[in-house]
Parts: structure tokens; sequence; C-alpha cells
């Protein structure tokens, strides 16, 4: 069950960095905000954007296997979930299926021109983009 209305946060989960994604208040449009170090304050540093975007509701992509197996990456993003849920509570925090997300992002970035130096620092931001918008477009659907 969704939230209502509101933005909503997608957030990428990686080992080193994590792409963050903001929706329109509508909870139609996802656009990359930034990329966070994962260096023990980005926990502070999502809650914050929560607090200052006044998020609805936070969509963790879950990394799954092309066979829908869970390995140690979803794992991984779904006790990143959890710590995240209990730090920005009572915002709710879902997981969502992000197979294919970075590379459907890195291949969104080179059809705009992005040479791949470049797309290194933008491509967690899409990826969490692109989970976001999958989300969100998945949730219009459900409506319709």
């Amino acid at each position: 069950m969704s939230a209502g209305p509101g933005r909503r946060l997608g957030v990428d989960v990686g080992t080193v960095r994590i792409g963050v994604a903001l929706s329109d208040p509508a909870g139609m449009l996802a656009s990359p905000l930034e990329t966070v170090a994962r260096d023990g304050r980005d926990m502070a540093r999502l809650g914050d954007l929560v607090r200052q975007y006044e998020v609805v509701e936070v969509v963790v992509g879950l990394p799954r296997q092309l066979s829908g197996a869970a390995g140690s990456s979803a794992r991984e993003a779904e006790e990143y979930a959890d710590r995240l849920g209990r730090r920005i509570a009572p915002v709710p925090v879902r997981l969502v299926d992000e197979r294919l997300s970075t590379v459907g992002a890195t291949r969104g970035l080179r059809e705009q021109g992005l040479r791949s130096r470049a797309q290194r620092s933008v491509v967690d931001q899409a990826a969490a983009a692109y989970i976001l918008q999958g989300w969100l477009d998945g949730r219009t659907r459900q409506s319709d």
C-alpha cells in the first residue's frame, strides 16, 4: 500500500556509493538527486534528505540475480533498508526489484552522449532514478 501523495526518495545501495533520486510532489517523475559516499555518514545524509524534501516513502533497490535469486548484494540491500527504516520511521521503506537498473541507467546516459568517465559520477543517481521511476510507473499502472 502506498503512502498517498508526496515525494518519494529512490535509493541505489552500492558498496562504495549510494545513488539517490527524488520524485516530484505528485509522485509521477523521478529525477537524479545526488550520490552519497558510503562513509558512515550516509544514513544521516539520507535522513536529512527525507526531512528536507518531506519524503513520504523511500524505495530501495533490491539487486536480485537475473534468475531472481537473492545473493549477498540483495541481503546487504535488505539490511541497509532495515537500518534506514528504523532511522527515518515512521516513513515507510519499500524494497523493489532492481535487476538491470545500472545497465538501463548506463545505456540511458550513453544515449544522452555522456562518456564513460563522466558517467561514473552520475550512474548511481541515474540507477536510483531508474529504480524509482519503475516503481512509480508500476504503482500508476496498478491504480488504472
